[in-house]
């Protein structure tokens, strides 16, 4: 507008510092923890739907009247993350991941359950994919339900106060999860062994060859020994008779009268 005077240039700059203001003082609050797995000495940290993490312990303590939720995504679902897609709603429902739901949300609770420090003895553990009986029920959308394949995975906690996220941590690097061998794949027994094995079992064989024909020679003997009632063979005593030629007696002629 010719009568219209020009901004100054301070005006120009002064705008979006304020909108970067007030984004920063209405957003997320960026907490520095990421989430973890348990300690390798624990057995059983993932399985083929399960793996288990460490509880966000002091991470939210000023946050104690939000709820706090474990978002799990799929990897290319972490860019573009859009927090305002609150649990329960389609977008972030357990029963559509990673197909129509690309992250879902599950396992809130309060600060209360994640004390600081940790009660000494206590395991401080949670385990993702533990429950069955809700995967198919689409009344439950924030089911913790078995995770569908092997992966990879993210994961981040999300607080939440009147439903408005005000702190999150980073998010996790990838989980894999372990892979069920396929029956074709599992060698049949017997037929992978090595060069020790197989000297070992010949050795084995043989002495138990030795060892059995020991035993039928030693029942050989004890039974000789108890039907002949000697320890040796005697041989018989050989009989030997003399042939005689018997002397003929010849009738006399009678004497003649």
């Amino acid at each position: 507008h010719p009568h219209s005077r020009p901004r100054h240039p301070r005006t120009r700059t002064m705008v979006p510092l304020l909108l970067m203001f007030l984004a920063s003082a209405h957003g997320l609050v960026k907490l520095g923890y990421k989430p973890q797995l348990a300690g390798s000495e624990l057995g059983g940290l993932k399985t083929t739907s399960t793996f288990v993490l460490e509880q966000p312990r002091c991470v939210f303590n000023d946050y104690p009247n939000a709820d706090i939720w474990l978002v799990v995504a799929a990897p290319e679902a972490v860019a573009d993350f859009n927090n305002s897609l609150g649990p329960g709603t389609p977008e972030r429902a357990f029963q559509g991941f990673p197909t129509s739901s690309p992250a879902y949300m599950t396992l809130n609770t309060t600060l209360f359950n994640y004390p600081c420090p940790s009660p000494p003895g206590e395991l401080t553990l949670l385990r993702v994919g533990s429950e069955t009986s809700c995967a198919r029920n689409n009344l439950i959308p924030t089911c913790n339900g078995p995770l569908p394949g092997a992966g990879p995975y993210r994961v981040k906690f999300l607080a939440l106060e009147d439903s408005e996220p005000v702190a999150e941590t980073g998010w996790s690097k990838p989980i894999t999860l372990r892979t069920a061998r396929q029956p074709s794949n599992i060698p049949v027994q017997g037929s992978e062994h090595s060069g020790g094995m197989i000297a070992l079992t010949t050795i084995l064989a043989i002495l138990f060859a030795i060892l059995l024909a020991g035993l039928v020679a030693m029942l050989i003997f004890w039974s000789s020994d108890d039907c002949g009632g000697s320890s040796s063979f005697s041989k018989p005593e050989t009989v030997s008779v003399r042939r005689y030629n018997t002397h003929h007696v010849y009738d006399q002629p009678a004497a003649r009268l």
